[in-house]
């Protein structure tokens, strides 16, 4: 890996194309280094995540709206929309698919100085990929790029420090991603990479007070800006620039100031794109920070014979956690009952009340209003309450995989004194947790949440396709879509009448 010093230039400055960040991106992404066979399972591994997700969402409000919306897009050759039939305007198609691997929150994870949910990367490649008659193996090559262009741009670039959505690290990815599968030149590349960051920035407000069905659009919207920019810089259009380091740039005005240095690590010439491996996916339906206290509620839920008697619990977790989805947030709303579902899920004190309760965690159940309700729940969760630990805080943001941490120490104390701890570094479901993930519990994921919504006989045929995604040829990826059961889609919500 090549570190690189990102800061911001005056326009008066020498400060040459070749030096951007953006023009790294590119000689990144135009690389024709080949992927390693670990990258390549794990790719298929995310598609059939992202495929798990979507049927498991593919009939709420927001998924239905995005999919109409789609619909009313019709072209040939087109792409697929998760569930039904026909081809639509790639960016339409990668915009309701996007939608739909979001919705649940529950799709992979990587967090560092910033966060991020790489699997929406899928999403606008496959897209556009069905429509140019792209093979898997492109794919592939594609979707390792773009992997490694948002995990090293997180690693290396905190925006929420800055009240800016992770989400502007994911314009960026998908236009460099696009860039590998369509075998485009540098400076096309670079070009699209500056739109695409240029048109993704945004406030984080989507992920603060009460939050909104616009959480799981925000990444869908960005897949599109992604494609949009790439199509257009493939016909000739420039971008701002330099788009990080320019005077009136992003670093300048929305993140460090002019005075702020970020330094970014980005794979050498021929150095094989590997950052995939480093990302985790989601056993339970819930921000990644909730997952290890989860796992961990479930196992103290054994060691406590009346959860009635619990006076109080505190969990001393990362700053981050503690701010983003605790107490330290100051916000309201993750006490509410009548909060929306993706207000609960960024609380960890409901998550962790409900997890300790029932000791168990289900994507639909869990969140249900009349679950949210409960009067015992409701007075549980009121005991519950978030302290940053600066070792959590340090573990958190550790650059060594093995200190790496996402969890808690959980202190309950109950009625007549007695206090019991536990923590929890890394969810079950972590590479390095007790269950990891891998090939066989992908597909059980798969299983579990098409289960009623995809004929069994079309749940394998998804998965023996998606298996073998590095030898399916040009024109073949339309096979990546799952039709979901008429029967099904009859049920979703009816939507309101827009312009398309």
């Amino acid at each position: 890996m090549i570190t690189h010093h990102v800061r911001t230039r005056r326009s008066s400055e020498d400060f040459p194309q070749s030096e951007h960040l953006a023009q790294k991106i590119a000689e990144v992404a135009a690389d024709p280094v080949a992927v390693p066979d670990e990258t390549t399972e794990m790719v298929i591994n995310r598609i059939i995540d992202n495929a798990a997700v979507s049927a498991a969402s593919v009939i709420r409000r927001p998924v239905t709206t995005a999919r109409q919306q789609a619909l009313a897009h019709p072209s040939t050759p087109g792409a697929s929309v998760f569930g039904v039939g026909g081809t639509y305007s790639p960016e339409w198609a990668a915009w309701a698919n996007g939608v739909a691997v979001r919705e649940l929150d529950f799709h992979d994870t990587f967090l560092a100085a910033e966060y991020s949910h790489p699997g929406d990367n899928i999403p606008p490649l496959v897209a556009v990929a069905q429509h140019l008659g792209i093979g898997g193996a492109d794919l592939i090559r594609g979707l390792a790029t773009a992997y490694e262009i948002q995990i090293d741009l997180v690693r290396g670039i905190c925006l929420h420090e800055h009240k800016i959505d992770h989400v502007a690290h994911l314009g960026p990815s998908v236009a460099a991603g696009l860039g590998t599968m369509l075998g485009l030149d540098e400076e096309t590349i670079y070009q699209a990479v500056g739109q695409a960051l240029h048109l993704t920035t945004a406030t984080r407000q989507s992920r603060k007070g009460l939050i909104s069905s616009w959480k799981a659009y925000a990444p869908a919207h960005a897949g599109k800006i992604g494609i949009e920019a790439v199509d257009r810089a493939m016909r000739g259009e420039g971008a701002p620039a330099p788009i990080w380091e320019g005077e009136d740039g992003v670093i300048a005005w929305l993140l460090g100031g002019p005075g702020a240095t970020y330094d970014v690590a980005l794979p050498a010439p021929g150095e094989p794109k590997r950052a995939i491996l480093d990302s985790y996916t989601k056993e339970h339906s819930a921000e990644y920070q909730s997952q290890a206290p989860i796992d961990l509620a479930r196992r103290m839920r054994e060691r406590i014979s009346d959860v009635d008697d619990i006076e109080s619990i505190v969990l001393h977790t990362s700053h981050h956690t503690h701010v983003v989805i605790g107490t330290g947030s100051g916000d309201p709303q993750k006490f509410d009952p009548t909060a929306s579902r993706e207000t609960l899920d960024h609380s960890v004190m409901y998550i962790f009340a409900v997890a300790l309760q029932d000791g168990t965690w289900h994507h639909e159940a869990s969140y249900a209003p009349e679950r949210a309700n409960r009067p015992d729940t409701i007075e549980l969760w009121r005991k519950i309450s978030t302290v940053e630990d600066p070792e959590w805080t340090r573990r958190y943001h550790s650059t060594d995989p093995a200190e790496k941490a996402f969890g808690a120490r959980a202190v309950i104390t109950l009625g007549n004194g007695e206090v019991i701890t536990d923590e929890l570094a890394v969810a079950d479901a972590h590479p390095l947790g007790a269950r990891p993930f891998a090939r066989k519990q992908y597909e059980a994921k798969f299983a579990t949440m098409a289960d009623g919504v995809v004929e069994p006989e079309e749940q394998q045929r998804f998965l023996d396709i998606a298996t073998s995604l590095a030898e399916l040829g040009a024109g073949e990826l339309g096979a990546l879509n799952v039709a979901v059961r008429p029967t099904v889609l009859d049920k979703a919500p009816t939507t309101g009448k827009g312009i398309f």
